[in-house]
């Protein structure tokens, strides 16, 4: 996959998601880290070495695109790609307002997501 990507973080609360995720992207040789809430991302002193973000748009506590929000008034210009189990009209929504490109409702296929990374990357 070539990609200029290197270090993507997943963020959700689901841990097999995650624990899926991180399995995936570290068989195809990027570095994955994992978080399970958007607040443990942000105190994560790693964080800032992110290229790209996966993140869940329900989480709990701060929902992931409060995440991209808080990021971007930070003056971060990290490249996301919103995930949701819901494809519903506020759903659809919130992903819109984000900015965040592409957005994939789960479950999503490998190729969806690496089509998704090399379209960020």
């Amino acid at each position: 996959m070539a990609s200029r990507l290197t270090t993507i973080a997943v963020v959700d609360d689901d841990e097999r998601v995650r624990a899926a995720m991180e399995q995936l992207l570290r068989a195809v040789s990027f570095a994955a880290v994992a978080y399970a809430s958007a607040e443990d991302f942000l105190r994560s002193p790693d964080a800032a070495g992110v290229d790209c973000l996966i993140v869940d748009v329900n989480l709990p506590g701060m929902s992931g695109v409060a995440l991209l929000q808080t990021l971007a008034a930070r003056g971060s210009r990290i490249p996301a790609i919103l995930i949701s189990a819901r494809d519903d009209l506020t759903t659809r929504e919130l992903v819109r307002g984000s900015g965040a490109v592409p957005f994939l409702r789960k479950p999503f296929g490998r190729n969806e997501l690496f089509a998704a990374i090399e379209r960020e990357g």
